[in-house]
């Protein structure tokens, strides 16, 4: 196998798999379609027998709203009957059309139904026949023979009659003959009917007892009419009875008959179906068996050959590979002398072989590279760690330069006060001499003497002001300059370590013609650094001095404090001097960048403010500058600085 390339010995192997996949699929095809036939059947089998449950369940239904509207006619009742008939109608019609099962058999459930609906309505029709005989027939000669005999009795019942007797057992015949008529009506019961046909015979032959006892012609007209009324309250029965047969007739037979029917239809079509489901259910399962065992077949004599194919074709590839990499691993530890086998073989682990040898010959090559570029590697690190150390040197003689600034101007704000005391102490000494030259002569007198008193006093005075305010300033300068110096974490009021910074800058101030003013409440006590605090400052101060009043012109620098809700203070530090460019804006804050490099800049300062507030003040510094428009620093600040982790310094201290 190694004269054919290695994609070709893959391609045969996928192209097995694909073979072998082919005809699983055209298997599978084939008994799916076979299944999805049955399947077919099935769901339709299953979906003629939910319908016939549906129909069965609708049929009880009709039937027992039928019963419940003979026994109490509900106009509700009614229209349900009508709404459930149209839908079992609708039902077999629709599913004749679409299920070819039940067809045939749905047209004769539909012909019963439809004579089931039929009885029904002539069971309505004796209903109304019934009610109509009951009003017409019974309960209208009723109310008339009910008046009839208000008539007979006249308007004076306190007079006695000589008809009252038989008058009196005839209304008594008569309430019974209402009562037992109702009874007819409600239950259709034959005593009930008897009764009836025995009270009306009662009162026909009472009548002409009535009319042989009465003159009144009146009364006589009356009773006629009575006996004519209780003819047909009989008739009415009789008509009432008859109706009454009919519709027992009706319910036996066209109504339970229909319904046993369409029982029976129905049962004879779930047969039906259960036979067809159990045909269909056994030619799936024979589908679904053979389609298994061709599939299992066909697999197995092709994964077979597929191993063995791929057995061959993975030997002629790992045997070559195994020999390729052992001589790669040797040439790797150094051994160059160690031949690579199967580089005359035409596949491609013969072309990987070739290679190998070429790897070979330029291993050597690609050492001295390597050692080349190890050596480079050496010297830029060399250059970067110099670099480093140049960049520490910088920024310690940057904050070398600010401390120097600091004492002088601590020698040039205490040399006002000390110069004052020495010319006070001078004079004072001077006025001791000639006080003790007249006292020696004899010549001293006494408004000498209390004018001399009065000028040592006032020079007392001014030799402890003065003197205390050079004290004063000593004080807070060593304070500045144990800040500066120790970067010692305290609590401190913001107003006056900013004025105790300010008044170390006031001399270069005012030889640069700038006036300061400062916008700083009392009682804003942070918990920081106040020498890294005053180290900002004063490189802004020194920067504006430089940058943004480097013509020597006058302006005006502002440094104000705001708290900036309960635990941020901003202090913003603006000047109108020169300002800056966008560019010059945008790259202000990184180290080195300078545009007075030909004057001695370094351009760390504004980088070394940004890393005390960003890092070790654990704030953020914003700037906004325009050419002309001045500049405008602003420092929020937390009022307790973030604690520093052991053992590690701030990139900017």
């Amino acid at each position: 196998m190694r004269a054919w390339p290695i994609r070709w010995r893959i391609l045969a192997i996928a192209g097995l798999n694909s073979a072998l996949a082919l005809v699983l699929i055209l298997l599978i095809w084939d008994g799916a379609a076979v299944l999805a036939r049955a399947w077919a059947d099935l769901r339709q089998v299953r979906q003629s027998e939910r319908f016939l449950d549906q129909l069965d369940r609708d049929t009880e239904r009709l039937q027992s709203l039928i019963h419940r509207y003979i026994s109490q006619a509900d106009a509700d009742v009614l229209g349900r009957i009508g709404d459930l008939r149209d839908t079992l109608i609708g039902r077999l019609r629709v599913q004749a059309r679409l299920d070819p099962l039940i067809a045939a058999p749905s047209e004769r459930l539909r012909e019963v139904t439809e004579r089931f609906i039929a009885g029904f309505a002539a069971l309505r029709d004796t209903r109304a026949s019934i009610a109509q005989i009951y009003e017409t027939g019974i309960a209208a000669p009723a109310r008339e023979m009910s008046s009839l005999y208000a008539l007979i009795e006249g308007d004076d019942s306190t007079r006695p009659m000589p008809i009252a007797p038989p008058l009196s057992r005839s209304r008594e015949s008569f309430h019974a003959m209402v009562l037992a008529a109702n009874a007819v009506s409600l239950a259709a019961s034959s005593a009930s009917a008897g009764e009836v046909r025995r009270h009306a015979g009662a009162i026909r032959r009472t009548v002409p007892v009535m009319r042989g006892l009465t003159e009144d012609d009146v009364q006589r007209q009356a009773l006629d009419a009575l006996e004519v009324r209780a003819v047909a309250v009989e008739r009415g029965v009789d008509a009432l009875s008859v109706e009454f047969a009919t519709q027992a007739r009706l319910l036996k037979e066209e109504i339970d008959g229909n319904a046993d029917a369409m029982s029976a239809a129905i049962e004879a079509m779930g047969a039906d179906v259960r036979w067809v489901e159990q045909a269909a259910q056994a030619r799936f399962d024979r589908t679904l068996e053979s389609a298994a065992l061709k599939l299992g077949g066909v697999a197995l004599a092709f994964v077979a050959l597929v191993a063995a194919v791929g057995t061959l074709v993975a030997r002629s590839i790992s045997d070559p590979l195994r020999g390729l990499s052992g001589a790669m691993q040797a040439i790797a530890a150094g051994d160059y002398a160690r031949t690579v086998p199967g580089a005359e073989a035409r596949d491609e682990i013969g072309d990987m072989a070739a290679a190998v040898a070429v790897f070979r010959e330029n291993a050597v090559a690609r050492l001295r590279a390597e050692e080349e570029l190890r050596r480079a590697k050496e010297q830029a690190e060399a250059a970067l760690c110099e670099l480093r150390e140049t960049q520490a040197s910088l920024i310690e003689a940057e904050k070398l330069a600010a401390l120097g600034g600091l004492v002088a101007g601590v020698a040039h704000e205490v040399n006002n006060p000390v110069g004052i005391s020495l010319t006070v102490a001078s004079s004072l000494s001077q006025r001791c001499a000639a006080i003790s030259s007249d006292l020696a002569g004899g010549q001293l007198k006494r408004s000498q003497l209390l004018a001399f008193i009065e000028g040592v006093r006032e020079a007392s005075k001014q030799l402890v002001a003065n003197l205390m305010r050079a004290g004063d300033l000593v004080e807070s300068f060593k304070q500045v300059a144990v800040d500066r110096s120790q970067d010692n974490r305290r609590r401190f009021d913001l107003g006056q370590t900013c004025e105790q910074i300010v008044a170390s800058l006031r001399p270069e101030l005012r030889s640069a013609r700038i006036s300061l003013t400062l916008d700083l409440p009392a009682g804003i006590v942070m918990d920081s650094f106040p020498g890294p605090l005053g180290q900002v400052l004063t490189n802004l101060f020194l920067n504006a001095v430089r940058h943004a009043f480097a013509d020597r012109a006058a302006g005006t620098i502002h440094l104000a404090a705001d708290l900036v809700g309960p635990d941020r203070v901003a202090l913003t530090f603006s000047d109108d001097g020169a300002g800056m460019s966008e560019e010059v804006a945008r790259r202000a804050f990184e180290p080195f960048f300078t545009t007075r490099r030909d004057s001695g800049g370094t351009g760390l300062g504004l980088h070394l403010a940004f890393n005390i507030v960003t890092h070790q003040l654990g704030g953020r510094i914003s700037l906004a500058a325009a050419p002309g428009a001045g500049s405008r620093f602003v420092l929020t600040l937390p009022l307790v600085a973030p604690v520093q982790e052991p053992g590690r310094q701030p990139r900017a201290a």
